[in-house]
């Protein structure tokens, strides 16, 4: 097959005086995008990148009608907007170029956080509790306060409610106290320019679970279910679990998965996987997953980020679903399942893209 492989260089995007220094932090480099293309060329298909922007220089309407490529691999983060996720797979749905990985709904729902988690309330599905600010003078739901109503009932984190890779992560987006709550929310509402999210701080291990697959219709009503089933889904394939090291890490992390770990530290990620965890828990976490996958309409390949309560018994909640999960072959989380797994990196590679030709109907065979 003919596969344009869609996404957005880091060293492309648009730059101006006063941005936030992890404004770009989650677009990829040229070594993400060489790799994937190497690793579709590896089963002869040919394979070439298009930066994921309809401005010029890039024209990307124009050059996919030119190209006409029999599928795209996507993984186009985009520049604007709280659905940007979802933009370049709406121009392709409008010119009818199949895709890989989850649709356009599914791509718009994830990155808006506190949607998610509205999403996962309303199945049942453990996620801590939680509030958006718009503004750092809003109300604060009771349900957050304690019975005086003057201090908060646990510690809260604070994060903006439509980022990836941990922007606008820090040890100081952990608050216990109403005016650090405040003092924080208006911070990151003057840096990133978007609503707010203040959820339960969950100390504890920091988990996430890996799928490549596909969920079928009757499968799918099943997950769907508030009461998770005990059956795990056979059309899904559950990577290893990797736990973020967070010990390894300088105590002035206050054991927060940051954005100065997964950016700046990259190249010295302190994981463990598979994940020192019994069977009892990884089945757990794998039925969450599943079930995160399905109801959220993911396609191909997701991840899901939990948090293990450590004063709650290992209580796994739910963090968000990541279904443009990162795939720089060195660090990427789901690369290093992958390979726990004992695939190859061309290996996953070409899995979510026969994946995603089997769902679109061509043919897989270069």
């Amino acid at each position: 097959m003919r596969i344009a492989v869609l996404a957005n260089l880091k060293q492309n995007a648009p730059t101006w005086e006063g941005m936030p220094p992890d404004q770009w932090d989650d677009l990829d480099s040229p070594k993400t995008i060489d790799s994937i293309i190497r690793a579709l060329e590896s089963q002869g298909h040919e394979a070439f990148f298009l930066e994921a922007s309809i401005l010029p220089p890039h024209n990307l309407a124009e050059k996919l009608q030119e190209t006409r490529p029999d599928l795209c691999f996507n993984i186009a983060e985009g520049y604007w907007g709280d659905a940007r996720e979802a933009q370049i797979p709406s121009i392709l749905e409008m010119l009818r170029i199949p895709y890989t990985g989850s649709k356009v709904l599914t791509l718009a729902l994830a990155l808006d956080k506190p949607m998610t988690k509205r999403i996962l309330t309303y199945h049942g599905l453990p996620t801590p509790e939680f509030q958006v600010f718009e503004s750092a003078d809003d109300p604060i739901d009771d349900d957050l306060l304690d019975d005086s109503g003057e201090e908060l009932r646990f510690p809260l984190f604070v994060k903006p409610s439509h980022e990836g890779t941990s922007v606008g992560v820090t040890p100081e987006s952990i608050v216990h106290t109403i005016p650090e709550l405040r003092d924080q929310v208006a911070m990151q509402l003057a840096r990133y320019k978007q609503p707010i999210l203040a959820e339960h701080y969950i100390k504890g291990r920091e988990i996430t679970i890996g799928m490549v697959g596909n969920l079928g219709p009757i499968v799918a009503r099943r997950i769907s279910e508030r009461d998770t089933p005990n059956t795990l889904p056979d059309t899904l394939t559950f990577l290893p679990p990797l736990e973020v090291d967070l010990g390894a890490y300088d105590p002035a992390e206050a054991g927060v998965y940051t954005n100065h770990i997964k950016v700046e530290l990259a190249e010295t990620f302190y994981y463990l996987c598979p994940a020192p965890l019994e069977p009892e828990m990884v089945h757990q976490l794998n039925l969450l997953a599943a079930a995160v996958f399905r109801v959220t309409g993911a396609r191909d390949v997701g991840r899901v980020d939990f948090r293990l309560d450590e004063e709650n018994d290992n209580k796994p909640y739910i963090l968000e679903i990541n279904p443009l999960p990162g795939l720089n072959p060195d660090y990427s989380d789901l690369c290093i399942e992958a390979r726990a797994m004992g695939w190859s990196y061309e290996e996953l590679i070409n899995r979510i893209v026969n994946l995603a030709a089997e769902r679109h109907g061509l043919h897989v065979a270069a």
